[in-house]
């Protein structure tokens, strides 16, 4: 297969590095990877006027219908952009999730005039979004939660909570699948709705991670009144909407932050092992070579993904290999590079130790790259069955009543 740019996309390309050099600072190195520790004010402030840019150059949302404020663009032209904009400092961690997952969820199921009211705010930077999905009891089955919402009148009223929600303390709406009917069985039960993050009831405590960021959330539900004008698809059909979520993270959150390959290297070249650079002792090129053949394992099967959609098609489960090989891999190259470090790598001041203590960073921030947006096992199980064609996994309660399923106080 011939991966090189078609003339067009050749042009097009051109036209991202135009942009790019004309806004943005290229990259000088790992060192200068863009790692926001902490989404403060100020971070955010820098990431709406990125996005703000991006827009008025149409090169956000680019797949999206032009009366939004979209380009209409081919899915080919939207991964050339971004494959361009991994080689430059631009602010991130703000609008992933509110662009990857949930406004495309909103322009699956919202009404064409909430479209119009909510697409071009976000897409611009004006208005920030979160998903509402994990909660304490459910772990990785999504179908297990219990916050619920009963009617009344032409309202939902929400009661629960949700737990691991990214950006909810900056986020100005949010999407959120509640328990509408405990009578039924658990994935059958579930609806879907969006929310004004300010709603009354609504309580955002920020959790602090160990490694000094608090970027997650717990969000508590107290008697929140939603319109039932805001429901996305039908009663009942929560589980159906939340699919569509879920694969457009796959999308959204695929690849694990560094360091990776190229960040180990250098390291290796750095620091000293035995009284010379660590790179020449062949146990560190060893390590060294399986990370990369690991990565081009990862290259060569997100062109899978890219040609599927060069060719129009939806990219299939086979996107949850990349999030399953790319977050142990951080973790393996993390634990290493603290290895190579030796005594500096308990030194967490970034400019006291080489790579401005980026492995130190990673070790702690690592173990939750295996969590987030799917667990290890998770992904295993979607490969097997979904990929591999193996048989699934044997699941007791998947035909009972939610409310007849054996586990703590409901």
């Amino acid at each position: 297969m011939d991966f090189n740019d078609t003339p067009q996309e050749a042009s097009f390309r051109a036209e991202v590095r135009a942009f790019l050099d004309k806004n943005a600072t290229r990259k000088a190195g790992a060192n200068a990877a863009v790692r926001a520790r902490f989404v403060d004010d100020d971070v955010i402030r820098r990431a709406k006027d990125w996005q703000a840019k991006k827009a008025a150059a149409g090169f956000a949302g680019m797949t999206w219908p032009k009366k939004w404020g979209g380009r209409e663009a081919t899915p080919i032209q939207q991964v050339i952009y971004n494959q361009e904009e991994q080689g430059y400092v631009v602010p991130r961690g703000v609008f992933e999730i509110g662009l990857g997952m949930c406004i495309p969820t909103m322009m699956a199921y919202a009404k064409p005039e909430q479209l119009e009211r909510y697409v071009a705010p976000a897409l611009r930077g004006e208005e920030v979004w979160c998903q509402l999905f994990s909660e304490p009891a459910g772990g990785s089955d999504l179908a297990a939660l219990r916050t619920r919402a009963e009617p009344d009148g032409e309202d939902w009223v929400i009661n629960g909570q949700k737990i691991w929600t990214s950006g909810a303390h900056f986020a100005d709406y949010g999407i959120v699948v509640v328990r509408t009917d405990p009578n039924a069985k658990k994935h059958e039960g579930l609806s879907f709705f969006f929310l004004d993050m300010k709603s009354p009831g609504v309580e955002v405590r920020r959790i602090k991670q160990i490694s000094g960021s608090s970027n997650f959330n717990e969000v508590f539900f107290t008697n929140v009144r939603v319109p039932d004008a805001q429901r996305l698809g039908k009663v009942g059909d929560g589980w159906k909407v939340s699919i569509t979520t879920l694969m457009n993270e796959r999308l959204a959150v695929g690849d694990a932050p560094g360091p990776d390959v190229d960040d180990i290297f250098q390291l290796a070249r750095t620091v000293e092992l035995d009284g010379e650079p660590a790179i020449r002792n062949a146990a560190v090129r060893e390590k060294i070579a399986t990370w990369y053949c690991q990565a081009q394992g990862l290259k060569y099967a997100k062109f899978r993904t890219i040609t599927a959609l060069s060719r129009g098609q939806t990219p299939g489960p086979e996107s949850s290999i990349t999030k399953v090989v790319s977050a142990s891999k951080l973790q393996d190259i993390a634990s290493f590079g603290m290895d190579l470090l030796g005594m500096s790598g308990g030194v967490m001041d970034p400019d006291l130790t080489p790579m401005n203590g980026w492995f130190q960073d990673a070790m702690l921030y690592s173990p939750g790259m295996r969590i987030a947006g799917g667990t290890d096992e998770v992904l295993r199980n979607i490969i097997a069955e979904r990929v591999l064609g193996m048989p699934g996994d044997v699941r007791v309660d998947k035909d009972v009543p939610f409310n007849k399923i054996p586990g703590g106080k409901r």
